[in-house]
């Protein structure tokens, strides 16, 4: 099977969504973002087709989180969204291996620690700017995870572009 194209892959998860507006805005927002660092940072072709899977589906577990937990708490949305994502992606024609590289970054999209890889530092990076964005977060807590969490200088120099920081 041919492996999905990235705007397939974007398709289904808005269907999943199933209209759920603010759902699909987000993960439209940490896509782009994603996107555009993992650009600037020349990541290969290969990486940077897992992080923009990552970025489309990283918060696939939120409508089943919502049900079953009554709200969308970080961790709930890693433990759930790890084996949604294996089972979202079954024929998109993607190896396992890949399938796998995603589920974990699905998995882990909420964890700032241990972090083995670009995709995961920039799925990190462009989760918080849209989540930013979204939720008015302080100048104080931009800058601090810009100091303590941004691995990235294309990141870095976005969010501090799209929050006028200097």
């Amino acid at each position: 099977m041919k492996m999905l194209s990235i705007s397939q892959i974007m398709e289904k998860m808005i269907a999943f969504s199933e209209g759920n507006i603010h759902d699909i805005d987000h993960f439209v927002r940490v896509w782009n973002y994603a996107k555009t660092i993992a650009e600037l940072e020349g990541i290969n072709p290969d990486t940077q087709y897992i992080l923009e899977v990552a970025a489309i589906t990283h918060d696939i577990a939120c409508p089943l989180c919502r049900e079953k937990y009554g709200n969308t708490n970080g961790k709930h949305q890693e433990e759930e969204g790890f084996l949604l994502v294996k089972d979202f992606l079954s024929d998109s024609g993607m190896t396992q291996a890949q399938i796998n590289r995603v589920a974990f970054l699905v998995g882990h999209h909420h964890t700032f620690l241990g972090i083995d890889g670009l995709d995961w530092q920039i799925l990190i990076e462009a989760d918080y700017i849209a989540n930013a964005t979204e939720n008015g977060y302080s100048k104080e807590n931009i800058k601090n995870f810009i100091k303590r969490i941004m691995k990235s200088e294309s990141g870095k120099r976005l969010v501090q572009s799209v929050f006028c920081l200097k």
